[in-house]
């Protein structure tokens, strides 16, 4: 998936601690900006202005804050766990503990709705959300998103997180 492959270990945060959206984005940010180069207050500043233009919240606890950078040349995905679930403005109104957060190239803007729904699809399966929730570190995040390399092309991203989660 092209979202995953620009996900590596070192932009997986799990359980942060936060006050609310605005101190989860900011925290977010600063860890971006420490392992991409990019000025944390300027990631901060475009994930709040999209975020104050209308939530992210997909549902499920899930959030997607994203922003368009004219800077960057590829994809920067990063996924972070909360410790404690937060309100995001979501359509079912459920708090969010899983945040996906995309930096999205403007030269590629075509390419992140596509990429956006691709998403949208592997986390609504109720497994990967439980094995998300569930993992106790960022190999086993990326286990989950990535599927078991494994495995044969047949098997779902479904089947995959479930194998992974009965494994745990």
């Amino acid at each position: 998936m092209m979202i995953f492959r620009n996900l590596s270990k070192e932009v997986i945060f799990l359980d942060l601690m936060t006050k609310g959206k605005r101190s989860a984005l900011s925290k977010i940010a600063v860890k971006i900006a420490q392992r991409t180069g990019l000025d944390d207050r300027a990631v901060f500043r475009r994930l709040w202005k999209r975020e104050s233009s209308g939530a992210t919240g997909i549902g499920h606890g899930i959030a997607v804050p994203h922003a368009v950078f004219q800077s960057i040349s590829c994809p920067v995905a990063s996924f972070t766990r909360l410790a404690t679930p937060i309100h995001f403005g979501s359509p079912d109104g459920d708090p969010v503990d899983l945040v996906f957060t995309l930096l999205w190239p403007r030269v590629a803007a075509a390419t992140f709705l596509p990429a956006l729904a691709q998403l949208c699809r592997v986390v609504r399966a109720p497994r990967i959300r439980k094995g998300l929730r569930l993992a106790r570190s960022s190999d086993e995040v990326m286990a989950i998103l990535d599927g078991d390399q494994r495995a044969t092309n047949e098997r779902s991203i479904s089947d995959r997180a479930a194998t992974w989660v009965s494994l745990s």
